[in-house]
């Protein structure tokens, strides 16, 4: 008879989180095993999105297979427009071998973070060979993340937040570790920013083109249905635009869209040398996040948790 599943819960999720650069190296090898198809690579549909329109709310299933990592989890996620948090998440981590399930983890902790890590790969590879200012629209979940590793990853010598409730832009700026300029406006937040990350629950266009830098950085990381936007058309026709998954994009990304804007890689397609990385120019980096990072992120917090004993 199989052993009872083991439940981490968010404080043992984050006790047993991954060294960073284990974690981004795994996340890009996932990336870029996913991109290539290769057989025996990444199994990994399209998320199946439930839509509850009574209390304006989503259910949304992720499974995800590794075969390189040997790895099969499931989440499950919910997100309303109107409730804090917006976003709840459960990850389901079985035996590949059997189906046994093992683990089911708290994945709030496990989206936020293996979220930062992708946007922090992608900035990596496509942000200004000079970046000095580090901005932040929206101040939930994902911009603590968000600030946390990028301030630990990159040396911005200026973090500025925007929200629209500034009161909890002030909190964020009392609570992080550095000094954050708050912002009034977004114009104001993102001009001269050299990365932009946006991660809000906007459903129409909050950053305008002509206030973005030429040859700035933006994850966009909000707007994951196909009728919300962030990022205007001038933003989108005048940026090269990366994505992690096309198929997803063209599905479920309002701001790809709505915009027509042009799809010039997947992120897996510049890890693997595929696609140039073009950092002299204007980059969207459009995240709709995926269930292999989670699976990647759950592996390795369940191996953490095993190795403590």
């Amino acid at each position: 008879m199989s052993s009872a599943p083991v439940f981490l819960d968010a404080g043992a999720v984050q006790k047993h989180w991954p060294a960073s650069r284990a974690l981004l190296a795994a996340l890009e090898a996932a990336l870029a095993a996913f991109c290539s198809g290769a057989e025996g690579g990444v199994v990994q549909p399209l998320r199946t999105v439930l839509p509850i329109q009574k209390h304006s709310g989503f259910l949304g299933v992720m499974p995800a297979y590794s075969a390189n990592d040997d790895a099969l989890t499931t989440k499950l996620v919910t997100f309303y427009e109107n409730v804090s948090p917006s976003h709840q998440a459960t990850v389901l981590l079985f035996d590949p071998t059997n189906g046994t399930l093992k683990a089911v983890m708290d994945g709030n902790v496990i989206t936020a973070k293996r979220t930062a890590a992708v946007s922090a790969i992608a900035t990596k590879y496509l942000m200004p060979a000079v970046s000095e200012i580090l901005c932040i629209l929206g101040a939930g979940v994902q911009a603590y993340s968000h600030y946390e590793l990028f301030t630990q990853l990159f040396s911005f010598k200026e973090v500025r937040i925007w929200n629209r409730t500034k009161e909890n832009a002030e909190k964020f700026a009392r609570t992080v570790s550095g000094p954050v300029q708050v912002c009034s406006s977004v114009q104001a937040a993102v001009s001269g920013a050299d990365v932009i990350v946006t991660v809000t629950m906007a459903t129409q266009p909050i950053l305008r083109g002509e206030w973005v830098k030429p040859g700035a950085h933006i994850n966009a990381i909000g707007a994951s249905r196909p009728d919300w936007r962030e990022l205007d058309d001038n933003v989108m026709s005048n940026s090269v635009l990366y994505v992690d998954s096309k198929e997803a994009a063209l599905r479920e990304s309002g701001d790809v869209i709505l915009s027509g804007a042009n799809i010039f890689a997947e992120l897996g397609e510049v890890i693997l040398g595929n696609k140039p990385a073009l950092c002299e120019k204007t980059t969207v980096f459009k995240s709709l996040g995926m269930a292999i990072e989670d699976t990647i992120a759950g592996k390795m917090v369940f191996e953490g948790w095993s190795a403590s004993g």
